[in-house]
């Protein structure tokens, strides 16, 4: 069964619960108790109304309107459990509706953390070591962009200006640069972005599953894009090896939902043994193929580190995916999933936030 279909059903169905849970909790307050006194079906209306405020955030997509219902709901039914505890522990209720200002509060300010954890972009650095290598090499990596949806065209290429200023040897884009729903003039502006760079050994790329378009609903194809990213210099690599210096070599994989692509092992018999192997392989999930396959270092997107907690460990129980988000060790290969630098669909992210990565591969000698 797909994930996503999943993760989208169950969210369908929670904020469906959690509107009806809304309005009834919305006539508890004391206001709503004197309006019902003269007429139940006024107070009925303003609690719908009170609720059918969040369609606000409608305006961004109707993602953001779930999302945010379905925090409301949860975090209220936790203040309305816990009021109950301490109200029966004191032997008496409380005549304010206390409950409803606090989930109220605190769903304020987990939803602005949220909102900033996705907005706002970090720096998260790694260091690997190799006996494999004479010299570092610094690589910035950068997945799910997914255009449009906390990013414009202008904010991607302002963040690869910080991007540029920890002086990367080389940037790999390892998927979802593009979405459904991205426009044309944000993704030649990006592509743009990525040709001002300047690297030792370039840019790289490698689609995602939004990359193709799902939908055929965007104003641009993938032919288009994969004429800006060439124009700009960036090279896209589909099943194929290149060699970066004299110590390293990228291995770019086709992603996972295309209709065939080459299997770790193939890709890895190409190469030589002797040389630092980086594979990007944008969805997380052949692990076990590339650890037997021996590359060093593979690089991967697509979690978005969870995203909406705990969305990304429905994905682990179900073997979607391998890894969540992180650096993992498994025999001699290292495995790193980034959160991306921003996300699909939902403008917000709990437990986890946007960043690029970079990573120093070094010497262990």
């Amino acid at each position: 069964m797909n994930f996503w279909f999943v993760v989208l059903s169950l969210m369908g169905l929670a904020g469906l619960a959690g509107l009806f849970y809304l309005v009834t909790r919305f006539r508890k307050f004391g206001f709503m108790q004197k309006i019902a006194e003269k007429s139940k079906l006024l107070s009925w209306l303003l609690a719908c109304a009170c609720v059918a405020s969040t369609f606000l955030f409608g305006l961004i997509n109707i993602y953001a309107v779930v999302v945010v219902i379905i925090h409301l709901a949860l975090i209220w039914i936790i203040c309305d459990i816990v009021a109950a505890i301490v109200g029966k522990r004191r032997g008496k209720r409380s005549e304010r509706y206390i409950a409803g200002i606090v989930a109220l509060a605190v769903t304020a300010v987990y939803m602005t953390g949220a909102w900033i954890a996705a907005h706002h972009v970090w720096e998260t650095d790694y260091t690997i070591t190799s006996d494999k290598v004479d010299s570092p090499l610094r690589i910035a990596l950068i997945a799910d962009s997914h255009l449009g949806i906390t990013l414009d065209g202008e904010d991607f290429a302002k963040e690869m200006e910080k991007v540029q200023a920890a002086n990367p040897d080389v940037v790999v884009i390892v998927g979802d640069y593009v979405d459904d729903d991205s426009e044309k003039a944000d993704m030649l502006r990006a592509c743009e972005a990525l040709g001002d760079l300047s690297t030792t050994y370039g840019v790289f790329f490698v689609f995602g599953n939004h990359d193709m378009g799902y939908y055929n609903s965007r104003d641009f194809s993938a032919q288009d894009l994969k004429g800006a990213l060439i124009a700009n210099g960036v090279a896209i690599l589909e099943d194929k090896t290149v060699p970066i210096g004299d110590d390293y070599v990228l291995v770019g994989r086709r992603d996972r939902s295309m209709t065939w692509r080459a299997s770790a092992g193939e890709l890895m018999a190409q190469t030589d043994a002797s040389k630092y192997s980086i594979m990007l392989d944008h969805q997380p999930n052949d692990y076990d193929a590339e650890t037997a396959a021996g590359a060093d270092l593979v690089l991967s997107g697509h979690t978005h580190g969870g995203h909406m907690f705990p969305a990304g460990y429905v994905g682990l129980i179900m073997k979607s995916n391998d890894s969540l988000y992180g650096l993992e060790q498994r025999v001699s290969t290292n495995f790193i999933v980034t959160s991306g630098i921003s996300g699909w669909a939902v403008p917000f992210k709990s437990g986890t936030h946007s960043e690029y990565v970079i990573v120093d591969v070094i010497p262990a000698h």
